[in-house]
């Protein structure tokens, strides 16, 4: 038996996920009484009026709450019988071992189950986890029990090392945040030259999609097309010179010494150094 500790978007989704996919939903608690009610009837499992009962009647106990708060929640519970439990947390950028320091000590295991996926709805998201990839690490005997549960649902999953959590959160918020982003730059950019916002996003559309596919498909060095990928010094010259703000022009020329690199891969043959030297001097 599961139980969320937390009736936010990720425990719901994942609750309702887990129950169409035949595991065994116990219930939820949070704070919000309404939240919790709301998360149960959903799932169709138990509201509890206290973690202390949720903890008894579930095996595993996922705690779904801010990553601000995994630890404080993890301190409660420890002041109930949790021997032979596994407590899980979906954080991305924490390992089980800096939240679950002391758990083999209690005689419970501890492990971290991350979908790799925008969870943006409360009670629409679960239909899209099938899609998701989720990365786990901790205690092996529940990475390797969840490791086998998501991989029979269908999903793709890959378990990782804990000490590597940060570098892993950092791919993940710069293939999906940062790109944001880059995306406003874009925009704004267009709208200079007279496109509103949704004219701009939809003429934008099929070069972002395209860019996006062949990357995913062929990885970044292959995907590249650009004025530096061509060693096009002037162009990226002109480009420089649109931006009337440090933010901007400084992404610009970071993004594009990044892309210097990625060029050099595929044309070692070629010359970079006047545009090395152009991004540069304008930083």
């Amino acid at each position: 038996m599961t139980g969320f500790i937390g009736a936010g978007k990720v425990g719901t989704s994942l609750g309702k996920y887990f129950a169409l996919n035949g595991l065994s939903v116990s219930g939820y608690f949070s704070r919000s009484s309404d939240s919790a009610k709301a998360a149960a009837d959903f799932t169709e499992s138990r509201c509890f009026e206290n973690t202390q009962q949720l903890v008894k009647e579930s095996d595993t106990i996922f705690i779904t709450v801010p990553d601000s708060e995994i630890s404080a929640v993890y301190r409660q519970i420890c002041e109930y019988d949790i021997n032979g439990k596994t407590i899980c947390h979906c954080s991305g950028s924490l390992s089980a071992a800096e939240i679950f320091s002391d758990i083999n000590e209690r005689g419970a295991f501890g492990c971290s189950v991350h979908p790799l996926f925008p969870v943006s709805d409360r009670f629409g998201t679960y239909k899209e986890l099938g899609k998701a990839f989720f990365c786990i690490e901790g205690d092996e005997t529940p990475v390797r029990l969840w490791h086998d549960i998501l991989r029979n649902i269908g999903n793709e999953v890959k378990i990782i090392s804990g000490k590597c959590k940060k570098e892993y959160h950092a791919a993940c918020a710069v293939m999906s945040n940062l790109v944001c982003a880059l995306a406003a730059q874009s925009t704004e950019l267009m709208a200079k030259c007279g496109f509103s916002e949704n004219e701009a996003l939809s003429a934008l559309k099929p070069l972002a999609m395209s860019n996006l596919e062949h990357i995913l498909s062929s990885g970044a060095c292959n995907a590249l097309t650009s004025p530096v990928e061509r060693n096009d010094v002037s162009t990226v010259k002109k480009h420089i010179d649109c931006f009337d703000n440090e933010i901007d022009r400084n992404m610009y020329i970071s993004a594009s010494c990044k892309l210097v690199g990625l060029a050099e891969k595929r044309h070692p043959e070629r010359d970079n150094s006047e545009m090395k030297e152009l991004l540069k001097s304008n930083k």
